[in-house]
């Protein structure tokens, strides 16, 4: 009987939703173009798939708007002395999905046990997650008791909280992921659970009624009546779907309609200012040019003037409509709460940068090869013609994306484009990439920069537990970075996510994950 009256809310749901059945409802619609493969969240290493398992799944804790952790299933932590061990508290008003394999078909409520038995699930052979890498620093976790669970790590990580807040560490029920096809039938503890899945038409989630948390005002959540997800491929076409009201939320933006929807300088279109709102996130990628710099390395009055040479603004302004802000504090893009303005990096100064080439008794005429990729090709265009205009003989190579990664991450190019997308929310992520012992290719060193005091910060900071005195840290390692022209930083970008007006509540942060839970739909 429950699993019929399952069966017909799914048809209901997954109707049309200008029919006379669900026009009462209020449904959230958004479009995948890339398709979803699986709704388990020890899987979940791509966009589409994070987005729709964090609708389904909870872990530990969570990040909230600024990239905080904050509490989930677990109400706070003890972290010890020696930053070691982490003991989580659980909530005792978390359950599961209703399902069948279930007594009585009743969601239980989640014991720490759960969480003991979802970390062993995703570190198991035979799962072979990729995402059992966020545990590669755990020696050992256990269920104390079911409201208390124990987690010890190898060596000092103050960045675990941020990475516990990922898919991949979310509590999973061993009745249900051990008996069905996991993947496809996800039970989870999230604010919606799956209701109807057809593969290349619709996903269909429905509202969790026994959802646990609530917002600021004590109003349980959620308050949408369901999400549905289309796969439309085509973006433009996706696009003329909201602008035609069949979708409420539009995140990126493709060439095929960037400039129908923003003016020159990335502001919206004024024709759409009374049907959809812009909303321009800070997201953690920095974009930027490396050095090479333990083999015939270009000198550093070179790399500083080539820091110098080029307008960021102008080029962010004329060739990407605004959306990012100049990289001119480092290698910590801008979200991030260590963030520091007061980093001193580069800004446009020619005249500088002819006088530090003059300083060095570079031979002008040598050709500084720059490699790049097809997709960044006006971007590396700009900063050659720039360059050309101090002096400087600058050649554009373009490499196929794939060889382009293999030869970066070989140190096989002097002088190459690269970018950092945070896997998780602390500065820590961005600055192994110069810890001489993450050389590449045992690590993302790709510029082979060693420093002995860099790596002295970078050890000590793996062991302070207070935010503010990490972040310290943080800065010190950037600003030796900057000083040491190891990089050329050009953009932290942005996301650009477009909504109806009858949408409030929508939230977001820089790791560019979606939160439904506390979103409204103003049904006319």
């Amino acid at each position: 009987m429950i699993r019929l009256i399952l069966i017909t809310m799914a048809t209901l749901l997954y109707s049309c939703s200008n029919t006379d059945q669900n026009s009462n409802l209020s449904i959230f619609k958004y479009n995948e173009s890339s398709g979803i493969s699986t709704l388990d969240p020890a899987f979940a290493k791509d966009q589409a798939t994070i987005w729709a398992t964090n609708q389904l799944f909870n872990g530990l804790v969570q990040l909230d708007n600024n990239l905080n952790v904050k509490p989930s299933i677990s109400k706070y932590w003890n972290i010890s002395s020696n930053s070691l061990h982490y003991t989580f508290t659980l909530r005792d008003d978390v359950y599961f999905h209703d399902h069948y394999l279930f007594s009585d078909s009743i969601g239980r409520k989640v014991i720490a046990k759960d969480f003991e038995y979802s970390f062993n699930r995703l570190l198991s052979k035979e799962l072979a997650a990729p995402g059992k890498w966020v545990l590669s620093n755990v020696e050992s976790y256990k269920a104390i008791n079911d409201s208390t669970f124990k987690v010890t790590l190898k060596k000092p990580f103050p960045a675990f909280l941020s990475l516990l807040s990922m898919q991949y560490c979310s509590v999973v029920p061993h009745e249900i992921s051990e008996n069905i096809n996991f993947s496809r039938e996800p039970i989870g503890t999230g604010p919606f659970k799956l209701q109807l899945w057809k593969d290349g038409v619709k996903l269909v989630m429905r509202k969790n009624s026994n959802y646990f948390e609530k917002n600021q005002d004590k109003k349980a959540m959620p308050f949408l009546d369901a999400i549905a997800i289309t796969f439309i491929k085509d973006k433009q076409s996706a696009f003329l779907q909201f602008l035609n009201g069949n979708l409420d939320f539009v995140s990126g933006i493709d060439a095929s309609y960037k400039d129908e929807i923003l003016t020159r300088t990335g502001e919206l279109n004024p024709k759409y200012n009374k049907t959809v709102n812009l909303e321009k996130l800070s997201y953690l990628n920095t974009e930027y040019l490396g050095f090479l710099i333990d083999e015939k390395p270009l000198p550093i009055e070179i790399r500083k003037a080539i820091n110098l040479g080029f307008n960021r603004l102008e080029m962010i302004k004329y060739l990407r409509n605004n959306i990012g802000y100049p990289a001119t504090k480092g290698i910590i893009p801008i979200g991030l709460p260590s963030f520091n303005n007061n980093i001193n990096g580069y800004s446009y100064n020619p005249e500088k940068a002819k006088a530090l080439i003059n300083k060095s008794n570079f031979d002008v005429n040598q050709k500084i090869i720059l490699s790049t990729t097809s997709s960044y090709l006006d971007l590396c265009e700009y900063i050659q013609n720039s360059l050309t205009d101090i002096g400087l003989n600058v050649e554009i190579q373009i490499n196929l994306p794939s060889s382009h990664r293999q030869m970066v991450a070989t140190s096989k190019l002097n002088f190459f484009r690269g970018s950092w997308i945070a896997d998780y929310p602390d500065a820590e992520n961005y600055l192994s990439l110069f810890y001489s012992k993450n050389k590449s290719p045992d690590g993302p060193n790709y510029t082979h920069f060693s420093n002995s005091y860099f790596d002295s910060l970078y050890v000590a900071s793996l062991s302070e537990n207070i935010s503010n005195n990490r972040y310290l840290l943080y800065n010190k390692m950037n600003q030796l970075i900057l000083d040491s022209a190891v990089i050329v930083p050009l953009y932290y970008d942005n996301v650009l996510r477009f909504s109806s007006k009858n949408i409030a509540g929508l939230e977001g942060n820089a790791m560019n994950l979606l939160s439904l839970k506390g979103v409204t739909k103003n049904i006319p």
